[in-house]
């Protein structure tokens, strides 16, 4: 949770108004073929406590979507089933890659002030030694002496 308390009173894509005839109107079936997805599992409202039927605004729009992918595309039930059951895991999968990419953003973010502050704490009277590269090196020549 986000430490907010949700309103009780306020209505979102979830909340169940909806009962079955009001819910069948408004997406264009018979509430048999509702009490028919509902069996089948394609679409599952909420219920009250008398076991009567509350859609929400999400269930009507996935009550459409089933109508079209059945009278429009000719997808059977169980196909149509298997379908909405993929894009769930998608968006529970697309939710776990954002929750994991927020987790790794903060790591890093930590990684690099504990970096920070590991760069801070250097002597800066120190130079770090760094061994000659071929090529670089520095060859002082003297004449040898002549011996006496």
């Amino acid at each position: 949770m986000d430490g907010r308390r949700k309103n009780p009173y306020q209505l979102t894509d979830e909340t169940p108004v909806y009962v079955i005839s009001v819910a069948a109107q408004l997406s264009g079936l018979h509430p048999q073929t509702l009490r028919q997805y509902d069996r089948l599992g394609l679409v599952s409202p909420d219920r009250t406590a008398g076991r009567g039927r509350r859609y929400s605004a999400r269930d009507i729009e996935l009550l459409r979507t089933v109508q079209a992918l059945s009278q429009d595309e000719g997808i059977n039930l169980a196909g149509i089933k298997r379908i909405i059951e993929l894009e769930n895991q998608v968006a529970a999968l697309q939710q776990r890659v954002a929750e994991l990419s927020t987790a790794v953003d903060g790591a890093a973010a930590t990684l690099r002030a504990r970096e920070a502050q590991v760069h801070a704490s250097y002597r800066r009277d120190l130079v770090p030694y760094q061994p000659p590269q071929p090529g670089n090196a520095l060859v002082v020549w003297r004449p040898k002496r002549a011996k006496d």
